[in-house]
């Protein structure tokens, strides 16, 4: 199944609130959210041998890579917020 079939119920509520792009934004931002969080409860049970309080390495690189994806993301939300703003200003 795509993810437009397996969200379907999900999107089409934050299509409608926030409009297309950003509505997918925001399902995109919660599957990541989501992602981070099966990674941090794996990260529980794999830890570094060199420092027992951190994840292992891998781990860390893909939580981290994770987190940057979701700050470009809501950076992109905020720029099309902020365009949306501005285009209600100016009519």
């Amino acid at each position: 199944m795509s993810a437009f079939e397996d969200y379907k119920a999900e999107l089409e509520h934050y299509e409608q609130m926030m409009g297309a792009h950003r509505g997918r934004l925001a399902v995109t931002l919660d599957r990541l959210t989501n992602a981070m969080v099966l990674v941090g409860q794996h990260g529980v049970y794999c830890h570094s041998n060199r420092d027992p309080q951190k994840p292992t390495m891998d781990i860390q690189l893909i939580t981290e890579e994770l987190r940057k994806a979701k700050e470009l993301i809501q950076s992109v939300m905020e720029g099309l917020r902020a365009e949306r703003a501005s285009d209600k200003r100016l009519n």
